[in-house]
Protein backbone atom coordinates (compact mmCIF):
# COMPACT_ATOMS: atom_id res chain seq x y z
CA UNK A 1 0.00 0.00 0.00
CA UNK A 2 1.32 3.34 -0.97
CA UNK A 3 2.15 5.89 1.81
CA UNK A 4 -0.40 8.27 -0.11
CA UNK A 5 -3.33 5.55 0.51
CA UNK A 6 -2.00 4.27 3.54
CA UNK A 7 -4.55 4.59 6.76
CA UNK A 8 -3.73 3.47 10.20
CA UNK A 9 -6.64 1.54 11.84
CA UNK A 10 -7.89 2.97 15.31
CA UNK A 11 -8.34 -0.05 16.72
CA UNK A 12 -4.93 -1.36 16.55
CA UNK A 13 -4.14 0.08 20.21
CA UNK A 14 -1.12 1.90 19.19
CA UNK A 15 -3.08 3.79 17.00
CA UNK A 16 -5.60 4.62 19.93
CA UNK A 17 -3.02 5.87 22.13
CA UNK A 18 -1.49 8.00 19.72
CA UNK A 19 -5.35 9.83 19.23
CA UNK A 20 -6.16 9.70 22.89
CA UNK A 21 -2.79 12.13 23.54
CA UNK A 22 -5.01 14.75 21.68
CA UNK A 23 -7.15 16.02 24.57
CA UNK A 24 -9.94 17.65 22.14
CA UNK A 25 -10.23 14.18 21.02
CA UNK A 26 -10.49 12.44 24.45
CA UNK A 27 -13.05 14.95 25.38
CA UNK A 28 -15.17 13.98 22.49
CA UNK A 29 -14.98 10.21 23.13
CA UNK A 30 -15.22 10.04 26.86
CA UNK A 31 -18.33 12.50 26.65
CA UNK A 32 -19.89 10.74 23.98
CA UNK A 33 -18.98 7.05 26.51
CA UNK A 34 -20.89 8.87 29.49
CA UNK A 35 -23.57 10.83 27.60
CA UNK A 36 -22.36 14.17 28.56
CA UNK A 37 -21.96 17.23 26.87
CA UNK A 38 -18.44 17.83 26.21
CA UNK A 39 -18.28 21.36 28.15
CA UNK A 40 -19.34 19.17 31.00
CA UNK A 41 -15.81 17.66 30.78
CA UNK A 42 -13.25 20.64 32.13
CA UNK A 43 -10.42 18.29 32.38
CA UNK A 44 -8.73 15.45 31.27
CA UNK A 45 -5.07 14.35 32.22
CA UNK A 46 -3.27 11.35 30.90
CA UNK A 47 -1.57 9.26 33.96
CA UNK A 48 1.06 7.39 34.12
CA UNK A 49 0.36 3.80 33.44
CA UNK A 50 2.52 0.39 33.75
CA UNK A 51 1.36 -1.35 31.08
CA UNK A 52 2.37 0.88 27.93
CA UNK A 53 6.51 -0.39 26.13
CA UNK A 54 7.85 0.98 24.14
CA UNK A 55 8.61 -0.80 20.53
CA UNK A 56 9.45 -3.37 18.90
CA UNK A 57 11.98 -4.99 21.38
CA UNK A 58 9.94 -4.80 24.27
CA UNK A 59 7.55 -7.54 25.17
CA UNK A 60 3.38 -7.58 23.74
CA UNK A 61 1.45 -5.99 26.49
CA UNK A 62 -2.13 -4.92 25.96
CA UNK A 63 -1.47 -1.29 25.97
CA UNK A 64 -4.08 1.14 28.14
CA UNK A 65 -4.74 4.49 28.35
CA UNK A 66 -5.13 5.51 32.20
CA UNK A 67 -7.45 9.20 32.33
CA UNK A 68 -8.14 11.88 35.39
CA UNK A 69 -11.31 13.48 34.08
CA UNK A 70 -13.01 16.53 36.17
CA UNK A 71 -15.97 18.85 36.51
CA UNK A 72 -13.86 20.92 38.01
CA UNK A 73 -16.41 21.61 40.43
CA UNK A 74 -16.06 19.03 43.34
CA UNK A 75 -19.53 18.95 43.90
CA UNK A 76 -21.15 15.79 45.02
CA UNK A 77 -24.23 16.30 42.52
CA UNK A 78 -22.35 16.46 39.77
CA UNK A 79 -21.78 13.86 37.46
CA UNK A 80 -18.12 13.11 37.52
CA UNK A 81 -18.11 14.19 41.65
CA UNK A 82 -15.58 16.38 40.78
CA UNK A 83 -12.96 14.28 39.69
CA UNK A 84 -12.88 10.14 38.32
CA UNK A 85 -10.41 7.82 37.05
CA UNK A 86 -10.92 5.86 33.34
CA UNK A 87 -9.33 3.45 31.85
CA UNK A 88 -9.18 2.19 28.39
CA UNK A 89 -8.14 -0.83 26.50
CA UNK A 90 -8.60 -2.04 22.93
CA UNK A 91 -8.98 -5.93 22.80
CA UNK A 92 -8.37 -7.07 19.19
CA UNK A 93 -8.11 -11.43 19.72
CA UNK A 94 -10.90 -13.09 21.44
CA UNK A 95 -10.32 -12.91 25.15
CA UNK A 96 -13.41 -14.89 27.08
CA UNK A 97 -12.40 -13.73 30.34
CA UNK A 98 -12.41 -10.34 29.70
CA UNK A 99 -15.00 -9.74 32.57
CA UNK A 100 -12.61 -10.94 35.13
CA UNK A 101 -9.82 -9.32 33.78
CA UNK A 102 -12.00 -5.64 33.39
CA UNK A 103 -12.71 -6.34 37.11
CA UNK A 104 -9.35 -7.22 38.11
CA UNK A 105 -7.90 -4.12 37.36
CA UNK A 106 -10.89 -1.69 37.76
CA UNK A 107 -10.34 -2.81 41.44
CA UNK A 108 -6.46 -2.43 41.28
CA UNK A 109 -7.27 1.47 40.11
CA UNK A 110 -9.97 1.74 42.68
CA UNK A 111 -7.30 0.20 45.55
CA UNK A 112 -4.89 3.19 44.37
CA UNK A 113 -7.37 6.30 44.84
CA UNK A 114 -6.94 6.32 48.62
CA UNK A 115 -3.73 6.83 50.53
CA UNK A 116 -3.27 5.27 53.86
CA UNK A 117 -5.17 7.58 56.83
CA UNK A 118 -7.41 8.70 54.06
CA UNK A 119 -11.07 8.79 54.48
CA UNK A 120 -13.15 6.95 52.29
CA UNK A 121 -14.55 10.19 50.88
CA UNK A 122 -11.47 10.85 48.75
CA UNK A 123 -11.79 7.83 47.15
CA UNK A 124 -12.55 8.56 43.44
CA UNK A 125 -15.06 7.08 41.03
CA UNK A 126 -13.23 4.49 38.68
CA UNK A 127 -14.39 3.51 35.00
CA UNK A 128 -13.22 0.65 32.84
CA UNK A 129 -13.70 0.72 29.01
CA UNK A 130 -13.30 -2.39 26.59
CA UNK A 131 -13.34 -1.77 23.11
CA UNK A 132 -13.79 -5.33 21.65
CA UNK A 133 -12.71 -6.64 18.24
CA UNK A 134 -14.59 -9.78 19.40
CA UNK A 135 -18.69 -10.34 20.80
CA UNK A 136 -18.41 -10.48 24.19
CA UNK A 137 -22.06 -10.98 25.14
CA UNK A 138 -23.51 -13.36 21.80
CA UNK A 139 -26.75 -13.42 23.67
CA UNK A 140 -27.24 -9.83 23.24
CA UNK A 141 -28.08 -7.65 20.52
CA UNK A 142 -26.62 -4.22 22.08
CA UNK A 143 -23.15 -3.05 20.49
CA UNK A 144 -22.89 -1.04 23.60
CA UNK A 145 -23.21 -2.31 27.71
CA UNK A 146 -22.61 -0.27 30.62
CA UNK A 147 -22.81 -1.72 33.95
CA UNK A 148 -22.78 -1.09 38.06
CA UNK A 149 -23.50 -2.61 41.30
CA UNK A 150 -27.12 -3.22 41.79
CA UNK A 151 -29.01 -4.68 44.50
CA UNK A 152 -30.40 -7.89 42.51
CA UNK A 153 -33.85 -7.76 43.22
CA UNK A 154 -34.97 -4.26 43.83
CA UNK A 155 -32.02 -3.06 41.09
CA UNK A 156 -31.24 -0.16 43.45
CA UNK A 157 -27.31 1.02 42.98
CA UNK A 158 -25.03 -0.11 45.24
CA UNK A 159 -22.29 2.65 44.68
CA UNK A 160 -21.88 4.27 41.42
CA UNK A 161 -17.83 4.62 42.15
CA UNK A 162 -17.12 1.29 40.01
CA UNK A 163 -18.35 1.64 36.19
CA UNK A 164 -17.41 -1.28 33.33
CA UNK A 165 -17.88 -0.24 29.64
CA UNK A 166 -18.38 -2.55 26.70
CA UNK A 167 -18.36 -2.16 23.14
CA UNK A 168 -18.41 -4.82 20.87
CA UNK A 169 -16.87 -3.49 17.29
CA UNK A 170 -17.94 -7.02 15.38
CA UNK A 171 -21.48 -5.80 16.30
CA UNK A 172 -21.77 -3.10 14.02
CA UNK A 173 -21.78 -5.12 11.62
CA UNK A 174 -24.70 -7.19 12.21
CA UNK A 175 -27.35 -4.86 12.37
CA UNK A 176 -28.40 -1.45 12.59
CA UNK A 177 -28.67 0.56 15.66
CA UNK A 178 -30.05 4.57 16.67
CA UNK A 179 -27.87 6.95 15.76
CA UNK A 180 -25.53 8.43 18.58
CA UNK A 181 -22.57 10.37 19.28
CA UNK A 182 -21.35 6.95 20.88
CA UNK A 183 -22.33 4.93 17.57
CA UNK A 184 -20.17 7.61 15.43
CA UNK A 185 -17.12 6.86 17.52
CA UNK A 186 -17.83 3.16 17.49
CA UNK A 187 -17.77 3.25 13.43
CA UNK A 188 -14.75 5.82 13.32
CA UNK A 189 -12.41 3.32 15.45
CA UNK A 190 -13.86 0.03 13.29
CA UNK A 191 -13.39 1.64 9.94
CA UNK A 192 -10.48 0.31 7.69
CA UNK A 193 -11.07 2.51 4.87
CA UNK A 194 -10.96 6.38 4.27
CA UNK A 195 -14.96 6.17 2.77
CA UNK A 196 -16.31 5.18 6.36
CA UNK A 197 -13.61 7.47 7.86
CA UNK A 198 -15.08 10.31 6.09
CA UNK A 199 -18.40 9.54 6.82
CA UNK A 200 -18.06 9.20 10.62
CA UNK A 201 -15.95 12.56 10.71
CA UNK A 202 -18.98 14.51 8.70
CA UNK A 203 -20.93 13.70 11.86
CA UNK A 204 -19.29 15.15 14.40
CA UNK A 205 -16.79 17.83 14.77
CA UNK A 206 -14.94 15.57 17.54
CA UNK A 207 -14.75 13.00 15.57
CA UNK A 208 -13.39 15.16 12.40
CA UNK A 209 -10.54 16.58 14.60
CA UNK A 210 -9.78 12.60 15.42
CA UNK A 211 -9.80 11.84 11.47
CA UNK A 212 -7.33 14.76 10.87
CA UNK A 213 -4.65 13.36 13.72
CA UNK A 214 -5.42 10.06 12.42
CA UNK A 215 -4.34 11.20 9.01
CA UNK A 216 -1.49 13.00 10.10
CA UNK A 217 -0.11 9.80 12.04
CA UNK A 218 -0.83 7.54 8.75
CA UNK A 219 1.52 10.01 6.87
CA UNK A 220 4.23 10.59 9.65
CA UNK A 221 7.05 7.69 7.91
CA UNK A 222 8.69 6.76 11.83
CA UNK A 223 4.58 6.70 13.42
CA UNK A 224 3.89 3.95 10.58
CA UNK A 225 7.01 2.21 11.09
CA UNK A 226 5.81 1.78 15.20
CA UNK A 227 2.42 1.19 14.30
CA UNK A 228 3.42 -1.76 11.74
CA UNK A 229 5.58 -3.15 14.53
CA UNK A 230 2.79 -3.12 17.01
CA UNK A 231 0.39 -4.70 14.79
CA UNK A 232 2.83 -7.55 13.04
CA UNK A 233 3.75 -8.04 17.76
CA UNK A 234 0.14 -8.72 18.16
CA UNK A 235 0.07 -11.27 14.82
CA UNK A 236 2.93 -12.96 15.59
CA UNK A 237 1.84 -13.26 19.82
CA UNK A 238 -1.52 -14.70 18.31
CA UNK A 239 0.10 -17.10 16.01
CA UNK A 240 2.44 -18.26 18.52
CA UNK A 241 0.50 -18.83 21.22
CA UNK A 242 -1.98 -20.63 19.41
CA UNK A 243 0.64 -22.30 17.66
CA UNK A 244 2.79 -22.96 21.09
CA UNK A 245 -0.65 -24.48 22.80
CA UNK A 246 -1.47 -26.90 19.50
CA UNK A 247 2.38 -27.93 19.53
CA UNK A 248 1.85 -28.92 23.05
CA UNK A 249 -1.40 -30.92 22.16
CA UNK A 250 0.39 -32.75 19.45
CA UNK A 251 3.19 -33.70 21.84
CA UNK A 252 0.78 -34.99 24.73
CA UNK A 253 -0.78 -37.68 21.73
CA UNK A 254 2.56 -38.64 21.52
CA UNK A 255 3.95 -39.50 25.13
CA UNK A 256 0.03 -39.82 26.23
CA UNK A 257 -2.92 -38.11 27.61
CA UNK A 258 -1.80 -37.04 31.02
CA UNK A 259 1.88 -35.95 29.98
CA UNK A 260 0.67 -33.90 26.89
CA UNK A 261 -2.08 -32.14 29.21
CA UNK A 262 0.75 -31.25 31.81
CA UNK A 263 3.16 -30.03 29.09
CA UNK A 264 -0.39 -27.82 27.93
CA UNK A 265 -0.69 -26.59 31.09
CA UNK A 266 3.11 -25.92 31.66
CA UNK A 267 3.37 -24.06 27.98
CA UNK A 268 -0.12 -22.03 28.63
CA UNK A 269 2.04 -20.84 31.99
CA UNK A 270 5.59 -19.76 30.48
CA UNK A 271 3.71 -17.58 27.72
CA UNK A 272 1.05 -15.94 30.16
CA UNK A 273 4.09 -15.23 32.24
CA UNK A 274 6.41 -13.98 29.74
CA UNK A 275 3.14 -11.70 28.39
CA UNK A 276 2.89 -10.19 31.97
CA UNK A 277 -0.18 -11.48 33.02
CA UNK A 278 -0.74 -11.92 36.66
CA UNK A 279 -0.93 -15.21 38.85
CA UNK A 280 -4.52 -14.28 39.00
CA UNK A 281 -5.50 -13.75 35.45
CA UNK A 282 -3.25 -16.74 34.32
CA UNK A 283 -5.33 -18.98 37.00
CA UNK A 284 -8.54 -18.22 36.15
CA UNK A 285 -7.32 -19.13 32.61
CA UNK A 286 -6.19 -22.27 33.21
CA UNK A 287 -9.30 -22.60 35.33
CA UNK A 288 -10.97 -22.46 32.03
CA UNK A 289 -9.32 -23.70 29.82
CA UNK A 290 -8.28 -26.55 30.80
CA UNK A 291 -11.29 -27.84 33.43
CA UNK A 292 -9.08 -27.50 36.59
CA UNK A 293 -10.27 -26.92 40.31
CA UNK A 294 -8.93 -23.54 41.88
CA UNK A 295 -6.52 -25.97 44.12
CA UNK A 296 -5.14 -27.61 41.07
CA UNK A 297 -4.64 -24.04 39.28
CA UNK A 298 -2.55 -23.00 41.89
CA UNK A 299 -0.32 -25.89 42.24
CA UNK A 300 0.69 -25.74 38.68
CA UNK A 301 1.25 -22.06 39.42
CA UNK A 302 3.97 -22.69 42.03
CA UNK A 303 5.45 -25.74 39.78
CA UNK A 304 6.04 -23.71 36.58
CA UNK A 305 5.69 -19.90 37.08
CA UNK A 306 9.72 -19.15 36.99
CA UNK A 307 10.59 -16.87 40.32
Amino acid sequence: MSSETFIMKPKVDFCFKELMEDAEIRRGFISALLDMKPEEIQRTELLPTYLRREYPEDKLGILDIRIFLSDGTGSEKDSLDGGSQMDLEIQLASFPLWPERSVFYLSKMYAGTIQKGQSYKAVQKCIHVGILDFVLFKEDEEFYSCFHLWEDNRHRMYTDKLEIHILELPKLGEREYPETELLNWARFFNAEEKEAFEVAAERSEYIERAYERLTELSADEIKRLEYEAREKAVLDHNYLMNYNLELGRKEGIKRGLKEGRIESIKTFIEIYQEDKFSKEETAARLIQKFCLSPKEAQEFLEKYWAH
